[in-house]
């Protein structure tokens, strides 16, 4: 049982870890597109990618979570 929970929050961590990379690199893109200009149509490309990249990650994480519940049962 202990063992379970341990790996459940070392999962639970890597999912974040892994969302703080991705929106510091969306972070670090749009910074990138923005110096010296004010063009969102260059910075939108970036944003959408990481909300995308973001909501499939934690979709993801979500389904595998509720299939090991419902297996476990």
């Amino acid at each position: 049982m202990a063992k379970n929970k341990n790996k459940k929050i070392l999962t639970i961590g890597s999912v974040i870890i892994a969302s703080a990379i991705i929106w510091g690199l969306v972070i670090i893109g749009t910074s990138y597109a923005l110096r010296g200009t004010e063009c969102y149509d260059r910075i939108q490309n970036y944003l959408v990618g990481g909300v995308l990249a973001h909501i499939m990650l934690l979709g993801g994480f979500s389904i595998s979570l509720f299939k090991k519940e419902k297996d476990q049962e």
